[in-house]
């Protein structure tokens, strides 16, 4: 491979790095995050003791969250804003 080739392979991965790294919500005001109806392995992010989305262990376990449009998750049975 190219010099060339490998620093435009560098570049491209470290791109695509930074996007897949970016919090779900960033430039989203208008989304809320809602407790108690997540599926198992469905999670946006960290709760009861893990620090990764899609790590929850089972379903509507009340600390685990998702992103929801705001307004969403008080229609949701067992669905609760979290602050």
């Amino acid at each position: 491979m190219k010099k060339e080739s490998v620093v435009i392979a560098s570049t491209v991965a470290a791109v695509l790095a930074l996007g897949v790294s970016t919090p779900i919500d960033a430039g989203k005001p208008r989304m809320e995050k809602c407790m108690g109806i997540v599926k198992k392995g469905k999670n946006d992010c960290g709760a009861n003791g893990h620090s990764c989305a899609g790590m929850a262990r089972k379903d509507n376990d009340p600390k685990e969250w998702i992103y929801l449009p705001k307004g969403t998750c008080s229609k949701i049975v067992g669905g609760k804003v979290k602050r």
